[in-house]
């Protein structure tokens, strides 16, 4: 079975699919749909510059989720 792990790309049943930005033991939330905030909202909260919805998909449900790819960064020290 697989196991999701934060920066994989899933879909999820055909109606779901994103990033994995978030993993528990007991749930991944899954981020499909990431949009900057107005700068009214960005002054309220600066800590992030985006808004981002995310679907909670329990460890049961697991099993109905297919893995796409893996997002994979760049170290800049290693330039």
């Amino acid at each position: 079975m697989y196991k999701p792990q934060v920066d994989d790309y899933v879909k999820w049943n055909d109606r779901v699919e994103g990033w994995v930005y978030f993993k528990d033991a007991e749930y991944i939330t899954i981020e499909v749909s990431v949009r900057p905030k107005n700068e009214q909202n960005y002054q309220a909260c600066s800590l992030h510059r985006n808004e981002r919805l995310l679907v909670l998909c329990y460890s049961d449900q697991w099993n109905q989720l297919e893995y796409v790819k893996r997002r994979e960064f760049q170290d800049a020290l290693s330039k």
